[in-house]
């Protein structure tokens, strides 16, 4: 399956009224707005999204929505992962009758499962889907690594078309990418990383700091895909004090500060996290003010 999503995805995060209830509208105005500021899509049900706090009616209501309004304005994935194989079968289908346009499947959390338990978890899943699915390998959340020759293995399957990698290692994405066929597309899951990934292969990034600096951030990595490298390793090291901002506190905390800062009403995080600290928050000010994302 040839599937190209675009090479600047947000991780969008879930907006919150003030009574905690998601934010549909608002939701789907976010998105527009990503997509008019240097994202090709957006992912719902991250982790940035909260999907740890959201029920699982939430979720799908909140497909449908950004779905219903964006359409083929850009790519809509839809965060359908689960450490229940059944639980992930079941959304991911409910996802694609929604009409969203790929998944991305989170490794199994918590339970821990063996390489080979990994590898039938998502082999089941996208057996049971005609929809593109990306897997979501992020180690330091489920306590579990997908390691190199399982993502082989299961790059073979034809709709596992795309890994999003947030374990932070350039020698595991080597290994991976000697290894997979030409169309599978390596993702950055974390925003500093990004330029580390173009070195060595990587597609684009499903990022958290595009939510601030996203045409920057398309920027960076069209100069390194147009031989600029100076120019977008003059980018990465310009944007680098925003990609660590966003991580100062649990994402997404920060990111949703940040959202709240730039015009939104995505409201506070679902406990267990909580809001940015007063001090936090106005750290997180002064640098937007100082990137021209808000006034003084």
């Amino acid at each position: 399956m040839q599937v190209n999503f675009g090479r600047v995805l947000t991780a969008m995060v879930t907006p919150f009224d003030e009574e905690g209830r998601v934010d549909y509208d608002e939701a789907v105005r976010l998105a527009n707005f990503l997509l008019e500021n240097g994202s090709d899509g957006v992912v719902l049900a991250g982790t940035t999204g909260e999907s740890p706090t959201l029920t699982h009616q939430e979720e799908f209501e909140l497909f449908k929505a950004v779905y219903d309004s964006l359409k083929n304005k850009g790519t809509i994935i839809a965060g359908t992962g689960s450490n229940s194989t059944e639980t992930a079968i079941n959304s991911t289908k409910i996802a694609e009758n929604v009409g969203v346009h790929g998944v991305l499947l989170v490794a199994p959390y918590y339970n821990k499962p063996p390489q080979e338990g990994l590898y039938q978890h998502f082999k089941a899943i996208a057996k049971s889907t005609s929809l593109p699915c990306i897997l979501y390998n992020i180690p330091g959340r489920t306590g579990v690594n997908v390691n190199p020759d399982t993502v082989i293995r299961l790059s073979e399957i034809d709709n596992i078309i795309a890994l999003k990698d947030a374990t932070g290692s350039t020698e595991q994405v080597s290994q991976i990418l000697t290894s997979v066929k030409e169309n599978f597309l390596i993702y950055s899951g974390d925003d500093s990383m990004t330029l580390p990934m173009l070195a060595v292969g990587g597609y684009g990034v499903i990022s958290v700091a595009s939510h601030v600096v996203g045409p920057e951030i398309r920027e960076m990595i069209m100069d390194f895909v147009n031989g600029n490298i100076t120019k977008a390793k003059d980018m990465h090291l310009k944007l680098y004090p925003i990609f660590k901002a966003m991580f100062t506190s649990t994402n997404p905390i920060p990111v949703k500060a940040a959202t709240n800062l730039i015009g939104f009403k995505v409201g506070n995080p679902r406990l267990p996290l909580v809001a940015l600290s007063k001090p936090e928050l106005e750290k997180l000010r002064e640098l937007l003010i100082k990137f021209n994302k808000i006034s003084q």
